[in-house]
């Protein structure tokens, strides 16, 4: 028998056991408190998706988690130490759709669309000089599976793509960097910065008031990481001295409040946290087989470093 413990709406957790169900039948998956307690003494995986880690702590005999999601960076920071190793889900779908969307939103500050909203609600008729994608430099943080794959898309859309990472890369076509001087290099060759970054301690309020000024006059950023890499009283700053746009999609705290000032600002674009949801038909096929794989060998999908954070 397999739990399945999560934070979300009951109609949400029930869709999940459905479709983790259909794609392994020979597991019972079943919401965590459908279990007794001789039944939570026997399990030794369980499936999650923003998980209450109190719940986690029930299982005596817990071996892993797998989460339906590619960030796990909750679990780990209210579990410093736990007992149990964690797998976080690796979807091919999900880096597609990931690639998608940063090339969509790309293209929409590349063309200026930000700009043209505006004209419309001025009534002004003004078309603005056109920039060819080659002479657009556009810079990616992050060049894991998600970064690699939509620099490699912006790279064939004809874009100067530019990736950041902690350690060195080698990617053909795109300029890598990497450490501190890197940093700096990728932000003043940034005329798009798309952040893609898991939160870490390295990563939390990297784009801060000293960085965001090392990007060009009137460039525009994409968040698509984790709220905190970005330090907002700073991004609100720069939008007022030098940014031209930001769209962001991840925020410190979700859903964003009512009251928070992105939402009216004329230079950011707030989205709901949507730039790559996961898919349970395509992820309970990917958990299923990782389990399946664990039943016959013994052997645990690729783990999470908690000492990194992914």
């Amino acid at each position: 028998m397999i739990p399945f413990i999560s934070r979300s709406p009951q109609a949400e957790q029930q869709h999940w056991v459905q479709a983790l169900s259909d794609a392994m039948p020979q597991e019972r998956v079943v919401l965590f408190d459908k279990l007794n307690d001789g039944q939570k003494r026997l399990c030794d995986v369980a499936i999650v998706a923003d998980p209450d880690t109190r719940v986690l702590q029930t299982l005596p005999n817990l071996e892993w988690v797998h989460s339906v999601w590619a960030g796990v960076e909750g679990v780990i920071q209210e579990l410093a130490d736990p007992s149990f190793s964690i797998v976080r889900l690796v979807d091919p779908e999900l880096t597609h759709t990931m690639s998608e969307a940063v090339l969509a939103w790309s293209l929409f500050l590349h063309r200026e669309m930000y700009a043209y909203q505006h004209q419309q609600a001025e009534q002004r008729w003004v078309q603005r000089p056109m920039v060819r994608a080659r002479q657009r430099r556009i810079g990616i943080l992050g060049l894991g599976q998600l970064g690699k794959a939509s620099a490699q898309r912006l790279r064939d859309n004809g874009f100067d793509v530019y990736g950041w990472s902690r350690n060195a890369k080698n990617l053909q076509g795109i300029t890598c960097l990497q450490g501190q001087n890197g940093l700096q290099k990728l932000l003043q060759h940034s005329d798009i910065l798309v952040c893609l970054l898991p939160l870490t301690a390295q990563t939390r309020g990297l784009l801060n008031a000293r960085t965001l000024a090392w990007l060009p006059q009137n460039s525009t950023i994409i968040n698509f990481g984790r709220g905190p890499i970005i330090d907002d009283t700073s991004l609100l700053k720069a939008l007022d001295d030098h940014l031209a746009y930001a769209v962001l999609d991840v925020f410190e705290q979700e859903p964003l409040p009512r009251h928070h000032p992105y939402w009216q600002h004329p230079k950011v674009s707030v989205l709901p946290h949507i730039s790559a949801p996961t898919h349970p038909c395509s992820a309970s096929q990917i958990v299923a087989e990782n389990i399946r794989r664990y039943r016959r060998t013994g052997q645990l999908p690729e783990t999470v470093d908690t000492g990194r954070g992914y």
